[in-house]
């Protein structure tokens, strides 16, 4: 039996255990094929382990490389990757690498450019909420202000996928719940480390924003991204819970800790245009769960594509691209990290359909689309390994510096 014939073997043999099992099969490592056809995986750590498999789409011949996460080994965790401001990006290997993880795919969609606002500096924030390690970083943009695709009917831009503290993954909705509160009075805030905010607003941004030029936040409306930036805004800066200095338009450069820039358009601006210097400034806020009430260790922002068995009505079945997901199973303790190559042999990819019911194939009962194109990536280490490798082909042909990713992590 020649090569290929084996490898076609190996892949009808694959074919033939997902259709009746239901379940992942795949080969352990790049350009192996499974011994005698037998699907197996490579353990990454401790609960941790990667697999790679072909998919016929209705577009062509795909291929996708999956981490599996059992949340039931103590020993595993996972969390938010990002580079340490809201307003960056990194490479995801980067990212991992910097954390100790063992494995990561990337994250949620994000502000890549400003190309309808000439001029205004692009911010790389990503769409909707986010979490790490326990702590709330920014809040989602209004629905209107997204990048990415379209989203399945009744989705919004606080959607999310997370862990909580009770090691439990799920799909929720996080709502940012906030006030400026002076002597005079009380606003509500609406936004956090947001490169949009909603029509009329107060949002706010802290040392977790990063460097970049708060103007974009200004730009658009609530229905219309490309909407012109907003010709009524203020800016005012607390520390300590004073104001310090005020400004008659968004500025940039780093936030100190324990100081808060709230920046305001239309009729927020008018309010903070009310506040003098040395004046009582008190600026609360948390995102808010709402179904679970679970608090979350990690979250972060994307479109559900199944829930509860059932792939998402409305979903997409024409473009096919290379794609993000992760996938929940085993009633939130194992999660499914799947990421499609972007080689030029693979690159027609899945639709966002395909994409739901691969998913449930593989196990998931929940799942959720996350960034994909040229930020589709899956890093995991090799066995003995102290640093990741990146394990399929980026459509770009090389990393794409992304804002946040999904990391997995073991103790030995």
């Amino acid at each position: 039996m020649t090569h290929r014939q084996r490898r076609r073997s190996a892949r009808r043999s694959v074919l033939a255990f997902l259709t009746a099992f239901g379940a992942l099969a795949g080969a352990a490592l790049a350009g192996a094929a499974p011994a005698s056809g037998v699907p197996r995986a490579l353990a990454v750590g401790s609960g941790v382990t990667y697999q790679q498999f072909d998919i016929q789409g209705m577009k062509g011949l795909t291929h996708a490389h999956l981490v599996t996460v059992d949340l039931r080994d103590a020993r595993v965790r996972l969390d938010l990757l990002y580079p340490g401001a809201v307003a960056s990006r990194a490479a995801l290997s980067a990212l991992a690498d910097a954390k100790g993880a063992v494995a990561a795919v990337n994250g949620d969609f994000f502000n890549i450019t400003e190309a309808q606002h000439p001029g205004v500096e692009a911010t790389f924030s990503t769409v909707g909420p986010a979490i790490a390690s326990g702590r709330t970083l920014k809040g989602a943009v209004p629905n209107g202000q997204r990048f990415g695709p379209s989203m399945p009917p009744g989705r919004t831009t606080q959607d999310v996928i997370g862990v909580g503290v009770d090691r439990r993954a799920r799909l929720d909705s996080l709502a940012l719940e906030g006030s400026v509160r002076t002597p005079e009075g009380r606003l509500p805030l609406g936004g956090l480390n947001q490169y949009a905010l909603p029509v009329g607003s107060v949002g706010a941004f802290t040392a977790d924003w990063g460097s970049a030029s708060r103007v974009r936040a200004t730009c658009g409306t609530d229905t219309n991204r490309a909407a012109a930036c907003s010709a009524d805004t203020y800016e005012v800066t607390i520390r300590d819970n004073r104001v310090v200095s005020t400004a008659d338009a968004p500025g940039k450069g780093a936030i100190a800790a324990g100081t808060t820039v709230l920046v305001g358009r239309e009729a927020g601006a008018q309010q903070l245009r009310k506040f003098f210097k040395g004046e009582a400034v008190k600026v609360t806020r948390r995102l808010v769960a709402s179904t679970s009430g679970i608090p979350y260790r990690f979250a972060l922002g994307g479109y559900p594509v199944l829930m509860g068995g059932q792939p998402l009505a409305g979903l997409d079945n024409a473009v096919a691209a290379v794609r993000t997901a992760v996938g929940i199973a085993d009633g939130g303790r194992k999660l499914l990290l799947f990421a499609l190559d972007g080689a030029p042999a693979y690159r027609t990819g899945l639709t966002i359909a395909e994409v739901a019911t691969t998913m449930r194939s593989l196990g998931s009962v929940d799942a959720f689309s996350l960034d994909g194109g040229g930020s589709t990536e899956l890093v995991a280490r090799e066995p003995g390994a102290s640093a990741v490798s990146v394990r399929n082909h980026p459509s770009d042909g090389s990393e794409r510096p992304v804002p946040t990713g999904i990391g997995v992590f073991t103790k030995s």
